[in-house]
């Protein structure tokens, strides 16, 4: 078998002298997608920010395409083909829509025409500044512009968030998409039922360890439910 195209291992931190991952493993191939799943609280976000270069490593180690992630700030990180879509802030509120998209890219949005035929919202609203957008809105515009590079490794935490259901399926469909072209997702969730219609690989946390993992074809929204303890 081939190496994943992402691993961490041993993956420990939090903020200052607080830790709030600990251990942590997981791995992800080109073609598959990785769901992180766990109450609010439990380290997932913190996981993410580790993984990104936004905190540093207590412990443990990430390698990306075969290369170590150790001492890679997130821009250099990203420009290796890791994209990120944060839970929080995950749009500039003070720019238009139109600006968000245009900002690492070039100022037309021919590359957006798929994902802004799918979701029209943000057709509509391109001179409209972000942060007027509601949560759900501000996802969507995060999803779109993630999901448009053209890096091989895509992060998303909590993109259906807030986010209306037919909006969910259809954000499942790029995400199918990717996956099929040779795309690595790691998706931090805690819609079930969306997680397990894109996950390959399954990892549920709590209390900032692992508590659960394997194959997302072995699990069922019980069995996930229970080790959530929802």
């Amino acid at each position: 078998m081939s190496a994943p195209l992402f691993s961490f291992t041993g993956v420990t931190g939090g903020y200052g002298a607080t830790t709030v991952v600990r251990a942590v493993d997981g791995a992800v191939e080109a073609g598959e997608a990785c769901c992180v799943l766990g109450r609010n609280g439990v380290g997932k976000t913190t996981l993410m920010r580790l993984l990104t270069g936004h905190l540093p490593l207590q412990a443990g180690a990430a390698t990306f395409g075969g290369r170590s992630m150790d001492g890679l700030a997130p821009d250099e990180r990203h420009g290796l083909g890791m994209v990120y879509c944060p839970q929080d802030r995950p749009v500039f509120d003070n720019l238009s829509v139109r600006e968000n998209l245009t900002l690492m890219a070039s100022a037309d949005t021919d590359r957006y025409a798929p994902l802004l035929a799918a979701f029209p919202i943000l057709e509509d609203r391109m001179a409209q500044s972000a942060g007027t957008l509601s949560g759900g809105e501000r996802k969507i515009l995060s999803f779109v512009r993630g999901a448009a590079e053209a890096g091989q490794l895509l992060l998303l935490d909590e993109p259906s968030e807030g986010v209306q259901q037919e909006n969910v399926e259809r954000m499942a469909a790029f995400l199918h998409e990717g996956k099929a072209a040779g795309r690595a997702l790691l998706i931090v969730e805690q819609n079930l039922a969306f997680a397990l219609e894109i996950a390959d690989r399954v990892i549920v946390m709590d209390h900032g360890e692992v508590v659960l993992a394997g194959n997302a074809a072995d699990m069922t929204e019980a069995t996930l439910a229970a080790h959530m303890h929802v």
